[in-house]
């Protein structure tokens, strides 16, 4: 898709969203466990093992590019508490509700090393656009540097051309 960008004047062609079709924890899932304990569609993930229940829901993130007139978006899956989660979906059709949820961002990111959860803010939008997230500023976490100082164009298009790729 080609734009004129408001920054600089030019026609650009505006990148991709890095998208991931499920949270790590049902990708994860065997094809029979995907059957059997979990639920999934565009927008919500339910998974029930034995001894708890982990909801997910999807949602954008904003990734500022230094040098370039256009962001990166990622379309990323986060948890989120039963009450959280309940009211996500109760207020789903309602274009006017606006709220915040604490959520655990819940996909690898192939640039990033995890060993933890990223601690994030679920922020939700006027209109039913899909929640935005912002990770915490506080947690230490080279991907939370990373959104709070920007990456480089060149980052950005190598994580687009790799999403591509696979």
């Amino acid at each position: 898709m080609k734009f004129i960008c408001e920054c600089c004047g030019k026609e650009h062609e505006s990148w991709p969203a890095i998208t991931y079709n499920s949270p790590s924890s049902y990708h994860n899932l065997s094809t029979q466990e995907k059957d059997e304990i979990a639920v999934i569609d565009e927008d919500f993930c339910v998974i029930k093992h034995s001894d708890q229940v982990d909801r997910f829901i999807r949602c954008v993130l904003i990734q500022k590019v230094n040098d370039h007139c256009e962001d990166l978006e990622y379309g990323f899956w986060v948890s989120l508490s039963e009450k959280s989660f309940k009211d996500y979906l109760e207020n789903f059709d309602n274009e006017n509700h606006e709220t915040q949820y604490f959520g655990w961002l819940c996909n690898y990111i192939p640039e990033y090393e995890f060993s933890n959860s990223i601690p994030t803010t679920v922020v939700t939008q006027k209109g039913n656009n899909r929640p935005e997230i912002f990770p915490h500023k506080d947690f230490d976490h080279p991907f939370v540097k990373d959104y709070y100082e920007g990456i480089t164009k060149e980052e950005a298009e190598n994580r687009i051309y790799k999403m591509l790729k696979n």
